[in-house]
């Protein structure tokens, strides 16, 4: 009966076919907000994506603290550890043995008197080098039997340890090892030095690796492909002895060159492996052979586990250049999330591993794009998905200062715009029959409800239809791009007010034109892409004269619908544009800068514009610009906050068109006033 129990028990373990089917997909909503305020700010996107990356967000380990740990880790290798276990054992075996064969001499009464004193003073006479030693010992014959088994335990232990060096795990699978064992370690070793002269001379084929592998398969854990596996396997090992050696002191080195030759009681071990050392070294010569690392002072190591540690800190080295994502082409999936997983544990491999998704859902929803010049851009979709959240932060500040409910800055009334949205408290738009009726349908069935016995209308199933008011306008943003609003810190406040007010416009006013200026020394038209992107430079001057030329020209070329005229600076004009195209800059403002601004800023009024100033900055001579400017064209003045200019610049553009007139009126709390004639 127990049995029968047995046969249909489950067993359940860690989940090791790969990333975790169960994982929540990877957010990307952080890692967008992150990188499009490092764009802003004047990264490219690439660099900002990389930034993101390397620092990580509020759930997400970044590259940094990742390298962080693999730094510590190698540290404490190399302080936790020191060298030279292998030549302390051999040391105390000696002592052993010697001690015993005192002994044995000692109680001998049959032994003659001349062949004692012989042995006692060969005894007494060794050389101090334990290599030396044991070398001088190599034809003793030893009287007691104990001492001579003590002294083969030498000989056992140092060719288990060389072949540790090159091999994994060798010194404990030949622990008491007979001489059987020993002879097929040897074959193994002569099989596989035939094997890589042959593949080294290229005459070798996948025959010849698939028969050494069937005969001498179990001493290669890592259990190699192909040759060339078998090659890089072996070389990274053996790379990590040299290095090892080459950390000793010399005395350590000199007496375990010496020693090798008594490795299993005979040179033909360390022949062996010396010319198999030779062959890898020159089939892969990339290899660090001649690097060394400096130890410290706590536990010891034998050759075959410090040849593992050398190559834990190889892999360590590896894992930190990867994580530095410094060389060309580099890509998170260039991680080895195993080697992660083995020196810093599974978590360390888990955070790797959803970077690497992160950075490839990055890549592959279209949020970042490559141009035909090879430069990664922001994509449309990456833009839209930006201005959506700033105009969200806009909405926010607008509704919290003005204490009126979110309205989605969608039109109130007039024409329908095709879309519809749940209804919320407060909403007098009318409702969206269609879709209303569709949800509670579709709620109704879901829930296990019959239809044909009637249907509830719920208030979640409700949508409203949104609507867009009649009234067209032309909108003109004018963006100071002189230095000093970078140098100031009102670049990116700039950046995200204008990607904010085109998002509402392309969102939610689409029959609304809007047309964004920048100007410096020049003023010029230009996409929302393109000065999401732009950096800044040392450019002297500031043509708003230029740039009121340019929106005016867009007000004609839009001649039926309302113009809107908002602009944003930190300084008084400085330059103007000559008839033939050149600048002319001049500081303090020369008056005939100020005569063909007020001009074009007349010009603008007699087109019906209404226009906002929005002062950033406590200059008194701005202050004093802007105002008589206002004055003379019935506009407005607005001094905000860095962190409210975005919500100032589309409260006054939904003010000018007839939206949210609660808000134009008192928002700011007499920091935006009308300014009178």
């Amino acid at each position: 009966m127990s049995d029968r129990r047995d046969a249909h028990r489950s067993r359940y373990g860690r989940y090791a076919g790969g990333p975790d089917p169960l994982a929540p997909p990877v957010d990307l909503s952080e890692a967008l907000d992150a990188i499009g305020e490092d764009v802003m700010a004047g990264y490219s996107p690439e660099r900002a994506m990389r930034e993101f990356l390397r620092r990580g967000g509020r759930d997400t380990v970044g590259l940094d603290e990742l390298a962080r740990q693999v730094a510590r880790r190698r540290r404490e290798l190399l302080e936790n550890h020191s060298l030279g276990r292998t030549l302390d054992e051999i040391r105390e075996l000696l002592d052993r043995a010697m001690l015993q064969e005192r002994g044995q001499l000692a109680r001998d009464v049959t032994m003659e008197d001349l062949d004692r004193a012989f042995r006692e003073t060969r005894l007494e006479n060794l050389p101090p080098s334990t290599a030396a030693a044991v070398s001088e010992l190599s034809d003793y014959d030893w009287a007691s039997s104990e001492a001579r088994q003590t002294f083969e335990e030498i000989k056992d232990l140092l060719g288990r340890e060389m072949l540790d060096q090159r091999f994994a795990g060798m010194k404990q699978a030949l622990e008491n090892a007979t001489d059987e064992d020993r002879a097929r370690i040897q074959e193994m070793l002569d099989d596989l030095n035939d094997l890589l002269d042959k593949h080294a001379r290229g005459e070798d084929t996948d025959v010849d690796f698939e028969r050494f592998m069937d005969k001498h398969g179990q001493h290669f854990p890592e259990n190699p492909r192909s040759v060339e596996e078998l090659i890089d396997a072996l070389s990274q090992r053996a790379a990590a002895a040299q290095r090892m050696l080459s950390s000793m002191t010399e005395e350590q080195r000199r007496e375990l060159m010496e020693l090798s030759a008594q490795a299993f009681g005979s040179p033909h071990l360390a022949q062996s492996l010396s010319r198999l050392d030779a062959t890898l070294r020159g089939l892969r010569p990339g290899e660090d052979w001649g690097g060394s690392e400096r130890f410290g002072e706590g536990q010891g190591l034998g050759l075959g586990d410090g040849t593992g540690m050398l190559q834990d800190i190889a892999e360590l080295d590896g894992l930190a250049e990867q994580l530095s994502q410094s060389y060309a082409g580099a890509r998170l999936s260039d991680i080895d999330v195993d080697a992660l997983a083995r020196q810093l544990g599974d978590e360390a491999a888990v955070e790797a591993r959803t970077l690497a998704e992160l950075e490839k859902a990055l890549r592959d929803t279209g949020y970042l794009r490559r141009d035909s010049d090879g430069a990664l851009r922001l994509s449309p979709k990456a833009m839209r998905r930006l201005g959506k959240e700033l105009l969200k932060d806009v909405s926010t500040r607008l509704s919290s200062r003005s204490g009126q409910r979110d309205a989605r800055l969608a039109g109130a009334a007039g024409e329908r715009s095709g879309a519809s949205r749940a209804w919320e408290f407060g909403d007098t738009e009318p409702w969206d029959v269609t879709r209303t009726v569709t949800n509670a349908v579709t709620r109704t069935v879901s829930e296990g409800v019959d239809p044909r016995a009637g249907i509830r209308i719920a208030v979640d199933d409700i949508e409203v239809t949104e609507t867009e008011a009649r009234t067209r306008s032309a909108v003109a943003l004018l963006v100071d791009t002189s230095f000093s609003m970078a140098m100031d810190g009102r670049w990116v406040p700039m950046k995200r007010t204008a990607l904010a007010l085109h998002h509402l416009i392309s969102s939610r006013f689409r029959g609304d034109h809007l047309s964004l200026i920048s100007f410096g020394r020049h003023a010029r038209t230009m996409g929302i892409e393109e000065l999401t992107a732009l950096d800044a430079l040392w450019d002297k001057g500031t043509n708003l004269h230029h740039a009121l030329l340019l929106a005016n020209r867009h007000f004609r070329k839009h001649s039926g619908e309302q113009p809107v005229l908002l602009v944003v600076t930190d300084g008084e004009p400085t330059a103007h544009l000559l008839p033939d195209g050149h600048v002319w800059f001049d500081y303090p403002p020369h008056p005939q800068t100020i005569t063909r601004t007020v001009e074009e800023l007349e010009a603008a009024r007699r087109l019906g514009a209404r226009t906002t100033f929005f002062r950033l900055g406590e200059d008194p001579g701005l202050a004093r610009f802007v105002d008589q400017m206002a004055r003379r064209v019935d506009g407005r003045v607005v001094a905000p906050e860095l962190d409210d200019l975005g919500a100032a610049v589309v409260g006054s553009y939904l003010g000018a068109r007839g939206q949210s007139r609660s808000f134009t009126s008192d928002w700011y709390g007499g920091r935006g006033f009308w300014v009178p004639e």
